[in-house]
């Protein structure tokens, strides 16, 4: 899948509980004629990501663990600790894209938990709601970067796809650094699945 257009929607001052950011807007046209779609997501800058490859998270939106505060996934945990890891650099880049539930949407993911509470892991799952395992692909936080200006990162993250798209799309991971949170005795299999069967690295 091809980027066509990304477009820089605004930009506006950011302050937050991790120090004071600049978020950007951006929307992206992807896809050949027939079958366009289009993306949008947020970045949230903090400091000169230019003087040297900035720590950047792309993080997948997630309502039930980012807002509130669900205990069946480890989303939230590795969100607020990007920020403070930003926070602690003084530099860093924040991605949100909204792909809630590894991009089957909302309502998807609920039965996706319904189908779990039966016995099936996230994978399995998804795929019996007819979806992929993960339907996102990364493409547009590597549009984003270049729309930053950065085209060095040191990717925040236990994703290899996630490395893989960046590089696909010109971007250089010099360094890919875990992002590992101490897991709730609810995610445990969550982590496992994303460990087995989607091939997520964890050192612990």
């Amino acid at each position: 899948m091809t980027s066509t257009k990304i477009q820089p929607v605004a930009s506006a001052d950011f302050p937050t509980r991790w120090g004071k950011f600049r978020i950007y807007g951006f929307r992206a046209e992807f896809g050949s004629d027939g079958n366009r779609h289009v993306e949008e997501a947020v970045a949230l800058v903090m400091g000169d990501v230019k003087a040297s490859p900035p720590l950047v998270r792309v993080h997948s939106q997630c309502l039930t663990g980012d807002v509130f505060h669900s205990l069946r996934c480890d989303c939230r945990q590795q969100l607020e600790m990007a920020l403070s890891m930003i926070r602690d650099e003084g530099a860093g880049i924040l991605i949100y894209e909204q792909q809630e539930g590894r991009g089957i949407g909302l309502m998807a993911k609920l039965q996706a938990y319904e189908l779990q509470d039966a016995g099936l892991d996230t994978v399995e799952a998804n795929e019996r709601l007819g979806f992929k395992a993960d339907e996102r692909d990364f493409a547009l936080p590597g549009e984003i970067l270049k729309a930053l200006g950065v085209k060095k990162v040191r990717l925040l993250s236990n994703n290899p796809e996630k490395v893989e798209a960046l590089a696909k799309a010109g971007i250089e991971v010099i360094e890919r650094v875990p992002c590992e949170v101490e897991p709730s005795p609810h995610a445990e299999e969550y982590l496992r699945t994303k460990k087995e069967k989607l091939g997520h690295i964890f050192n612990s």
